[in-house]
């Protein structure tokens, strides 16, 4: 997608510096500024605090954080280690195990010497692999979208909901749930979008900061609008992403997801997950028994960021003194809640006959 005219991935390779190239999301909106990644600690530290975030953006990373680590030291025991050591950084989002354990299964069996380059090309591979999937996703979401509205008066918009950033900041390009929109928006569609503000760390200003320099309208509420809103006929369908999706269908995505699912099916709205492959967990059947939920530091929830009176960047605390913080990241939808996924390959039920048919390669391979 484009930032002041220019084209920008959310991480890409720069031949010259020998190093991988990100957007230090953690200015956003205020400040946009490109950091690179020179080390090990360097993609440990991205990830964990969030330079880079969203669950397909996460994997490409950790795909390069192992072709660097195979630069210095292409042994099995440092890959191990390496595999150890990016693996621990967040544990809910599916496509880092996903990335690692490719690259791991493509390098094992390679001579020592063949497995540095093997890796970087895989990171290239992977990374290029996000951007086709997520056009793809837009693809099928733009239907729906078409659907919906030449259901509505003729130039009356499109409403939609979505929570947190799923946008082209969360994956490589384009977005899973904001790839429909921009397609949408680029076909002519009229079309609004109601932006979750996402606490605790305001991530739909991410998702109104990418819709406003691409030129779709929207607005940006807070997180409990979304029932209010749906409850007075102002929302034709909620499209949200997911950093997890079990082989039955239940979503875990950020925090919130599933009070806007409850709402959505309370008030007749279709609620739909925009579904890359990478993010579903085929081991896993019950998301709410088995995907573990990180618990992140309370200080995301007692202090937030902005920028002041002159612009500069301000942390300021919100809640009294003492009060801790209960900060969990994500919950998980039941598949009962969920209209349809929206995958690179289709639009399917939530349910495992429905993912199986649409991906027999994956389900048969575990």
């Amino acid at each position: 997608m484009k930032v002041n005219g220019t084209h920008y991935r959310s991480l890409w390779w720069d031949d010259a510096k020998g190093a991988v190239q990100i957007i230090e999301q953690r200015l956003l909106p205020h400040e946009f500024r490109v950091h690179q990644l020179d080390t090990l600690d360097d993609y440990a530290f991205a990830i964990v605090e969030m330079q880079v975030r969203g669950a397909p953006l996460i994997g490409a990373t950790a795909a390069y954080g192992m072709a660097l680590a195979m630069a210095q030291d292409a042994t099995d025991a440092n890959m191990d280690r390496t595999w150890d050591f990016l693996h621990a950084t967040r544990p809910t989002a599916i496509n880092l195990r996903w990335a690692l354990d490719r690259a791991r299964d493509l390098l094992r069996p390679l001579p020592v010497g063949d497995r540095a380059a093997a890796a970087l090309q895989l990171a290239h591979d992977i990374a290029d692999e996000d951007v086709e999937i997520n056009r793809r996703i837009g693809e099928h979401g733009l239907r729906i979208i078409r659907d919906i509205a030449a259901r509505k008066p003729a130039g009356e918009p499109v409403h939609l909901l979505t929570h947190c950033n799923a946008g082209w900041l969360a994956t490589v390009d384009w977005g899973t749930a904001t790839s429909p929109m921009y397609q949408a928006h680029d076909a002519g569609i009229p079309l609004h979008v109601w932006v979750d503000e996402t606490r605790p760390r305001n991530q739909g200003a991410l998702t109104a900061w990418e819709l406003g320099s691409h030129g779709v309208p929207h607005t940006y509420v807070v997180d409990n609008a979304g029932g209010h809103l749906m409850q007075h006929g102002q929302v034709d369908m909620v499209i949200t992403g997911t950093d997890r999706t079990t082989r039955a269908g239940d979503v875990c995505n950020k925090i919130g997801t599933y009070l806007k699912a409850l709402a959505a099916q309370d008030n007749g709205v279709p609620f739909y997950v925009a579904l890359p492959s990478p993010t579903i967990d085929w081991r896993v059947s019950d998301g709410v028994a088995e995907i573990p939920i990180e618990e992140r530091t309370g200080r995301e929830i007692t202090h937030v960021q902005g920028a002041g009176a002159d612009g500069g960047l301000e942390v300021v605390q919100v809640t009294p003194e003492g009060t801790p913080g209960g900060n969990p990241a994500f919950d998980v939808t039941p598949r009962r809640l969920v209209t349809g996924l929206i995958t690179e390959r289709g639009v399917c039920d939530a349910s495992p006959e429905a993912l199986a048919a649409l991906f027999p390669d994956l389900a048969a391979a575990v």
